[in-house]
């Protein structure tokens, strides 16, 4: 069901999040989604939390990843053109942290997200405002890769990594 809302958002919005639309695209009985989830509210708020849970597990894995010889920002970099094509689940993502915005129950699912960003700038630098550039800058340039005609290459993703996460060597502050 937590799929089916983040499909019908990702084609409709959030407005367009119903018990009726989200069973319809989950092939199931409305009465299912009106068990297991009272409230619109509740729905979108268990979307949001998958999300972020989702996303904070592929964050927390490459933080973790044994050093292979590739670049963490270069693995990076690959997941964030990946997550732009096709943009629907991001885009989805997107709408549901702004409805965070004006439901401060929802926010607690941002806060592991928040977190795994910041452990993995810290793989890379222990300046607090560096971890901080990073965390805020990581969702503002996928958001301009939603408004982008055309969607920024892992390449043109990982020379910004570089930017906000410089080599130590090169002028960081790790």
């Amino acid at each position: 069901m937590i799929e089916a809302t983040v499909r019908v958002i990702a084609r409709d919005g959030a407005a367009g999040v119903t018990h009726r639309t989200v069973a319809r695209e989950a092939e199931l009985p409305t009465t299912a989604t009106t068990y297991y989830f009272s409230s619109i509210d509740a729905l979108l708020t268990a979307a949001l939390t998958q999300c972020m849970e989702e996303d904070s597990a592929r964050i927390e894995a490459l933080v973790g990843a044994p050093d292979d010889g590739v670049d963490k920002r270069r693995s990076l970099a690959l997941l964030m053109a990946e997550i732009l094509t096709p943009p629907g689940h991001l885009l989805a993502e997107f709408e549901l942290c702004l409805l965070a915005v004006r439901r401060p129950e929802q926010r607690a699912a941002t806060r592991r997200w928040k977190e795994a960003l910041a452990a993995f700038a810290r793989a890379f630098t222990d300046d607090p405002l560096r971890v901080k550039l990073f965390t805020q800058a990581y969702d503002g340039l996928l958001l301009q890769g939603l408004l982008d005609d055309e969607p920024p290459t892992a390449d043109e993703f990982e020379e910004l990594l570089r930017e906000l996460l410089p080599d130590p060597a090169a002028g960081g502050d790790s």
